[in-house]
């Protein structure tokens, strides 16, 4: 059994703002989410800018339906609030609690790359200066990557498949994807999916920096310049996206808004290296055509593609080059962006913001400019958008999330069609 799969609700909280209607306006306005740290003293680590979550207001949410009350949030690390708060966003743009599904039929799949480690740290301290018999006895439930999902199923009486996707930056393209597939194969009817990070603290930073991945740049317009040639690594970001996915025949019964139709998944892995993606693009190239191969499409017939795009020196390079061998000779033909030139890297979270975006811009027929390109590189030599939005039909789109360890994930969504 084949079942087509919509998106029927979104939510957002993100470097350029909490709630999708301020993340989508600061999209299509090419606002930069990018701020100078300010959490700690970063003459240590050199790193400068982050997209930090500056406008979430926890308190703003306390007794709120589907979210959490005061008590309850001092038991929940950030990444687990970002995500129950984009969750109810998406719910409440769904506009309906689908109390009329068999709870076992509603899922719940939220990926994160790391999980609280802002907690770990401050929970390993005071192992350090107390002992271990004064470590919290909710750290183990605050801290692990799957209590974002967890919470999310307690808001939402859920009760089918529910579980987190964790391969670093892909991990919420392939949380999505498997929500797909769950509701394709007739598994569930409706699944929330995406993903949530929340990494603001100075050890991450030193991690990332140390392996050279971040920039150190301290110019906000030129931090993040994915497929630029003065690229120097990516910014750090934070945040989460939910996505309400929901079999197509239940959402037109109910005469839902849809904004775009998952159509396609394609998975794969380098099997290279920790950190490098594979310099062919094999692998990642194979991810797009098994995306386009499911939702029944041609290179030829991609209007634009949403880049990985993170600004460092191998990923866009690399990525060009997957692009390349997927679409032959029609890679010059498609448009490519990459988000992360506002909103930075959200890490298990980028993947679902930047679904966001693929739908918003089938709905909206607009393709957001690749922000702060400036040096054309002879290595990236295709259509980045680089000189402004393009306002064009979007009918079909693909979504590419590369994560460390050489996972690849790529969505297919196409505008819906009777």
């Amino acid at each position: 059994m084949s079942r087509r799969v919509v998106i029927t609700g979104l939510g957002a909280v993100t470097p350029l703002g909490t709630g999708v209607e301020k993340f989508w306006d600061g999209i299509k306005a090419n606002k930069l989410g990018f701020s100078y740290i300010d959490a700690f003293d970063t003459e240590r680590t050199g790193v400068k800018i982050a997209g930090v979550v500056r406008d979430f207001d926890e308190t703003e949410y306390y007794g709120v339906k589907g979210c959490f009350d005061k008590k309850e949030a001092r038991h929940l690390d950030r990444f687990t609030k970002y995500a129950v708060v984009a969750a109810h966003e998406a719910m409440e743009d769904a506009g309906t609690d689908f109390s009329d599904i068999d709870p076992y039929r509603a899922g719940v799949i939220v990926g994160s790359g790391i999980g609280g480690i802002d907690l770990t740290l401050s929970e390993y301290s005071k192992y350090l200066e107390k002992g271990p018999n004064r470590i919290s006895a909710f750290y183990i439930p605050m801290m692990i990557s799957n209590m974002a999902a967890g919470t999310i199923s307690m808001k939402t009486k859920f009760m089918g498949a529910n579980y987190d996707v964790s391969t670093a930056c892909a991990s919420a393209t392939h949380s999505i994807g498997e929500a797909f597939r769950k509701i394709k194969d007739g598994y569930l009817d409706v699944c929330l999916a995406g993903g949530t990070e929340s990494t603001n603290v100075e050890f991450t930073y030193a991690g990332f920096s140390n392996m050279k991945a971040l920039t150190k740049s301290d110019d906000l317009e030129r931090a993040s310049v994915p497929f630029d040639k003065e690229r120097s690594g990516f910014v750090l970001g934070e945040g989460s996206g939910i996505l309400v996915l929901e079999e197509y025949e239940h959402a037109k019964a109910r005469g839902a808004k849809i904004y775009a139709e998952v159509a396609g998944y394609g998975a794969t892995c380098d099997a290279y290296h920790m950190t490098s993606p594979m310099p062919t693009g094999e692998a990642a190239g194979m991810g797009m055509t098994l995306a386009m191969q499911e939702a029944g499409l041609a290179p030829s017939e991609i209007d634009y593609i949403n880049a990985h795009g993170t600004s460092t020196g191998l990923n866009d390079k690399y990525e060009t080059a997957a692009i390349k061998l997927a679409f032959g000779e029609d890679a010059k033909n498609v448009k490519i962006n990459s988000t992360k030139s506002m909103t930075g890297h959200l890490l298990g979270a980028a993947g679902a913001v930047e679904a966001i975006v693929c739908a918003k811009s089938i709905q909206e027929n607009i393709i957001h400019a690749t922000v702060g390109y400036k040096v054309p590189d002879e290595l990236c030599d295709l259509d980045y958008c680089v000189n402004g939005n393009v306002q064009q039909e979007v009918g079909n789109v693909l979504s590419n999330s590369l994560g460390f360890g050489g996972h690849n994930a790529t969505l297919c969504f196409k505008k819906v069609r009777d």
